[in-house]
């Protein structure tokens, strides 16, 4: 298979071919390895090659038998193998074991050949870690993927693989999805499960994957939407299968549109445009748009987060340093990264439970505006994807450029609600900008339903990145 046939299909496409015996599992892993050769040396995306061992470990059964898939460095443990973190500190541990998510794609069938980069824990919306390096976008070599799911999204925009497990505990499944031009959906809280893992950072990060389609992400949470015995969050089955609700028409949805920044002064000219377009967009579906505030206290809300993902870092250094019975050192982790840890550990117990208070408040207070709309659409990105190294080019100006690039994304970590991007408008630069959308608690199938009929009405599967 070239690599045109190859990057002509989906996951489900690529799946039906090996069902229909036109191709092989090994011949598609040929494929994918093939382009990672091609394009890997430029981006940056894939930082451990695993095709030997995926060689004895293809599948032709379950629902995407055969199709090269990739993990993240990051939340989903494979057996024998390191999971990094983005981090030397982990360079060497190996994982006993499989981690639930990693099991349910191999019960799909996939074929896990490497991991992708990420940030060092997945703290930041860019991918330049210390110790597995940059990624760079596809669509521009000089720019971020965005992050901390970064080397996924690259991946799939390079046409290595159609799809990647990511994961989303401020951002990081849309921010790289709206920076590369992909399908990114962070599903409820309690959908996808940690086991055996605990919930990161409280239950803000939330695991999936990044897509080229809209069916791709609905089989993949439909394979993978599994609660495990003891999960602190789980939901109950969804009432039909994902890639079902992908297919049925949306009905007749009350939108609410916000064209500004949650955490932050404002968003680029160009993503203000592309959110009016895409609500006159709806509204020409047939869809009820207005324009609306968003509710509660966003300070409060940032400075919780702020503090319970530090206590969060701390915590789980503590265990490693009590795992290996030695401190944590200057050196081991990147110096911003110890600085969040040293924070995290002034965290009192008071302080963090205020924090989880302040978090629920606002999740309460958000929850109203669903009492009166479906949907709220707003810009995923402050503008499109920045520069590679340009946050943290001013120690002083470090939390202003964060949230200048990702104003709009952590709120919905911490109320726990569905969130997609889009990828429905491109800047005049030709870099893409994700419009996102954000549905309440459980509500998977409405904005699966809505991202299909967007998908047929304004299509994006054939925009190929330069590289």
């Amino acid at each position: 298979m070239d690599f045109d046939d190859y990057r002509r299909h989906d996951a489900v496409g690529l799946a039906e071919l090996v069902a229909r015996r036109e191709v092989s599992a090994g011949e598609l892993l040929d494929a994918a390895t093939a382009r990672m050769a091609q394009v890997n040396p430029q981006i940056n995306a894939v930082t451990l090659d695993l095709t030997g061992r995926a060689r004895g470990e293809t599948h032709a059964s379950g629902a995407l038998g055969g199709v090269p898939f990739l993990l993240k460095d990051l939340g989903a443990s494979l057996a024998g193998t390191v999971t990094s973190m983005g981090s030397r500190l982990f360079s060497q541990v190996t994982a006993d074991a499989d981690s639930a998510l990693t099991t349910a794609y191999k019960a799909a069938g996939l074929t896990i050949f490497g991991k992708t980069n990420t940030p060092e824990f997945g703290l930041w919306p860019f991918t330049e870690s210390e110790y597995l390096g940059v990624c760079r976008n596809p669509w521009d070599l000089s720019r971020t993927p965005g992050g901390s799911s970064g080397g996924a999204a690259a991946a799939v925009a390079a046409g290595i693989v159609p799809a990647a497990h990511a994961s989303d505990g401020g951002g990081s499944i849309r921010t790289p999805a709206s920076c590369c031009g992909l399908f990114g959906m962070k599903p409820s809280r309690g959908r996808v499960s940690f086991a055996p893992a605990g919930e990161g950072w409280a239950g803000a990060s939330i695991q999936h994957a990044v897509t080229r389609s809209v069916r791709d992400s609905a089989v993949l949470l439909d394979v993978s939407c599994r609660p495990q015995p003891g999960d602190p969050y789980f939901l109950p089955a969804p009432e039909r299968p994902f890639a079902e609700e992908a297919a049925r028409e949306p009905g007749r949805l009350k939108i609410a549109v916000f064209a500004g920044a949650m955490q932050a002064p404002g968003i680029d000219p160009e993503c203000e445009a592309a959110v009016r377009e895409t609500a006159r967009l709806c509204e020409s579906l047939g869809h009820d748009v207005e324009e609306a505030t968003i509710p509660g206290d966003v300070a409060a809300m940032q400075a919780a987060a702020g503090a319970v993902i530090s206590a969060s870092i701390a915590a789980n250094l503590d265990s490693e340093a009590d795992r290996r019975g030695r401190a944590i050192e200057t050196g081991e982790i990147e110096a911003i990264t110890f600085a969040t840890y040293r924070r995290g550990g002034a965290v009192t117990a008071a302080a963090y439970v205020r924090g989880l208070q302040a978090l629920h408040a606002y999740t309460r207070a958000e929850a109203k505006l669903f009492e009166t709309y479906d949907v709220l659409l707003l810009s995923t990105l402050g503008s499109p994807a920045i520069p590679i190294g340009s946050v943290l080019a001013d120690a002083k100006q470090i939390t202003e450029r964060l949230f200048a690039f990702m104003p709009n994304t952590q709120a919905f970590n911490n109320t726990g609600q569905p969130a997609m991007t889009v990828p429905l408008a491109w800047s005049k630069s030709g870099l893409p900008i994700g419009l996102q959308f954000v549905a309440r608690m459980g509500a998977e199938a409405t904005l699966f339903r809505l991202a299909g009929q967007l998908e047929q009405a304004r299509p994006w599967f054939d925009r190929v990145a330069p590289l």
